[in-house]
């Protein structure tokens, strides 16, 4: 009896030892590298304004976002999917994000719809809870008809099938936390500090998403088919403050997720 107490308190003493010999090598969590896309490019416009193009509106903001991140937080890497007007698949936009084991994906769009429509949207990848999400998903996803080969690359994903969207919307289920987190601190800071209209977090199944191993959002910064929102987002102002939200928001993130390790 007293062999097996003796025996049982050495086990407890290692397992002691074990927990806080894990606990001292146990590294803290630190974001280190977000890959911010600008969306469509190259041959892919995107929609269009009276003036403006998606493609080169979503490309001027995305490189005011990284240029703050990496004039701020000179920690964290800024990996970009194109830094001028260039055509990026979809399927390769996430890829460069998972080859730079990013912490985090931004991909930066412009919305379309009627004159009269305006303000933010952040999408997370999910099951859509309104028929305007999925127009949205559809006219972000339709670029796909312009790749090589999108029927091998996406699993003979349709646009157009309400079946494909339910199965891709399973892949970021283990993201989805911390990926809505972002995406309403940046609502956030569209509405408060920019004194933009929010039309708030929203879910619905993204391909650029789609395969992005990580927390990611895709960010509607506004309308081009509405001349205010058009010309707000094209002056090299409203691009400060737009840039400077996103930027605060993935400050306030940063922080947030250091502190709970």
């Amino acid at each position: 009896m007293r062999n097996i107490v003796i025996v049982s308190f050495l086990a407890l003493i290692f397992l002691l030892c074990s927990s806080n010999r894990l606990e001292y090598f146990r590294k803290p969590y630190k974001l280190r590298t977000v890959v911010i896309d600008a969306g469509h490019g190259g041959k892919d416009t995107g929609c269009n304004g009276k003036f403006s193009k998606e493609a080169d509106v979503a490309l001027k903001l995305a490189l005011q976002v990284g240029e703050l991140i990496e004039k701020n937080q000179p920690d964290v890497k800024v990996v970009y999917t194109r830094k001028d007007n260039t055509f990026v698949e979809l399927i390769d936009r996430a890829g460069i994000a998972n080859k730079h084991n990013a912490d985090l994906f931004i991909s930066i769009h412009l919305n379309s719809g009627p004159a009269t429509a305006h303000g933010t949207e952040t999408y997370t990848m999910g099951m859509q809870k309104a028929e305007g999400n999925l127009q949205v998903a559809k006219r972000e996803n339709s670029v796909i008809f312009q790749e090589d080969n999108y029927k091998e690359n996406y699993g003979g994903y349709n646009p157009n099938s309400p079946q494909s969207h339910i199965l891709l919307a399973l892949h970021q289920s283990a993201y989805i936390d911390n990926s809505l987190r972002f995406a309403q601190k940046v609502e956030n800071e569209f509405k408060a500090r920019v004194g933009r209209n929010s039309r708030g977090v929203k879910q619905d199944v993204f391909l650029v998403l789609w395969k992005s191993y990580m927390p990611s959002v895709l960010i509607e910064a506004g309308f081009l088919t509405n001349p205010a929102e058009e010309k707000f987002l094209n002056d090299k102002t409203g691009q400060s403050y737009m840039a400077s939200g996103i930027y605060r928001a993935f400050k306030e993130y940063k922080q947030e997720l250091e502190a709970m390790n």
